[in-house]
């Protein structure tokens, strides 16, 4: 372990001495404490129920540990150097109705006031968790908005509550405010942006921000998920690779369910043959990526196998792309992620992907060792790209 620890404070002496040589642009992180007031309680998993003969009750995994993971391993970690930090503040109601309906923003406002309510399975909101839904989501204005005002090429938005099941007028898987589509819509309404890329690598559909593009040939969004299907009434998408779009909109929905256990090197396929292909074609002015860190090999919630090394192989590939098409213009949002180490890790492996410095070691991985076997997905990927080769119009 002092060994371990020794070689950490190692590596990040020299990305100090390499940051203060080279100039490189940081990864400005925008953040605010405050979104750590959002209370998820305890119970059996995400249910909060107390069946009454368990000793032990687990925190819901959408709780803020796993956040505070992610601070600290940005703070402390071998990449520290190259995080700028910047404070977040909370959106007003007036601007969640580029992408919310009013009837629905009514709906948490009362629930808030009311001290609370289960809006859907899993999804509590609690007495301050409607402050941290509003700071989450102005937080992600905030990051969009250092972007398209010249202030720096690469934001991320370090949030909770998650945000890319919330559709425009329903609650859904953890979500309350769908942080994402706001930025999205605030991109295209500035003027900087005609067209803009939403690639989602959440273990679930980014079933929210699908539908608040869904007819829109402005936005594409592509959602590399665990195919799971629908799991109720908030979440009536299925993420499966007929659901394309509507009217305009039709082809600018690019579903990619993979199986179970995909790993590392599945999705790097994946990528190489969907993702590239489609945002190269389609031609972005910004990429919005929204990171799920539970499509890791030990997330509670996943069952992706991706390793430390494989969320590094995508970060340096949306960053590429960034570079290629959107003049390096990249907003990176954080959605799920439950391990609350590993997903910590995962995040900073990704980090360092976007960052790609060849003086930095990566950070090593304490304990990935799941094996792979890319072959059945690679015969899936394979039929999704012949699937959808015909009908999306670029």
């Amino acid at each position: 372990m002092l060994k371990a620890l020794t070689k950490i404070k190692t590596m990040a002496a020299m990305a100090t001495e390499a940051c203060s040589t080279v100039r490189v642009n940081p990864i400005n992180v925008f953040w605010d404490e405050g979104m750590l007031k959002h209370e998820t309680g305890i119970g059996v998993f995400d249910t909060g129920v107390d069946p009454g003969f368990l000793d032990v009750l687990e925190k819901h995994p959408e709780n803020s540990d796993r956040i505070r993971n992610m601070v600290s391993i940005l703070k402390r970690g071998p990449i520290s150097p190259y995080i700028a930090w910047h404070p977040g503040s909370p959106a007003l109601l007036s601007q969640l109705l580029s992408f919310h309906t009013p009837e629905y923003i009514n709906e948490l406002v009362e629930a808030d006031k009311g001290g609370g309510k289960m809006l859907c399975a899993g999804t509590f909101l609690n007495p301050g968790s409607w402050d941290a839904a509003l700071l989450a989501a102005g937080t992600t204005l905030s990051a969009m908005n250092h972007v398209l005002d010249g202030h720096g090429k690469v934001s991320y938005a370090l949030v909770r509550p998650p945000g890319h099941h919330a559709q425009p007028s329903q609650a859904d898987g953890y979500c309350f405010l769908n942080n994402a589509g706001l930025a999205v819509q605030l991109a295209l309404d500035s003027g900087v942006c005609n067209k803009v890329a939403v690639i989602d690598i959440d273990v679930h559909y980014g079933n929210g921000t699908a539908e608040g593009f869904y007819r829109s040939n402005k936005v594409l969004t592509i959602s590399l998920h665990m195919n799971h299907g629908s799991w109720g009434p908030s979440h009536p998408h299925n993420g499966s690779v007929d659901e394309l779009g509507e009217g305009e909109g039709y082809g600018y929905n690019l579903n990619i369910p993979l199986p179970n256990g995909t790993g590392d090197s599945g999705y790097v396929y994946a990528f190489n043959e969907l993702v590239i292909p489609s945002i190269q074609k389609f031609g972005p002015d910004m990429i919005v990526l929204t990171i799920g860190l539970d499509s890791s090999a030990f997330d509670p919630n996943g069952r992706q196998c991706l390793t430390m090394e494989g969320y590094r192989k995508i970060g340096k590939i949306v960053h590429d792309l960034a570079k290629q098409h959107c003049d390096g213009r990249l907003v990176i949002v954080q959605e799920g992620g439950y391990h609350v180490t590993y997903s910590a890790y995962c995040l900073h492996a990704f980090l360092e992907g976007v960052l790609n410095l060849p003086s930095l070691p990566p950070l090593p991985d304490p304990i990935a060792y799941y094996p792979e076997d890319d072959t059945f997905s690679s015969k899936v990927i394979e039929t999704i790209k012949n699937y959808q080769k015909d009908k999306l119009p670029f």
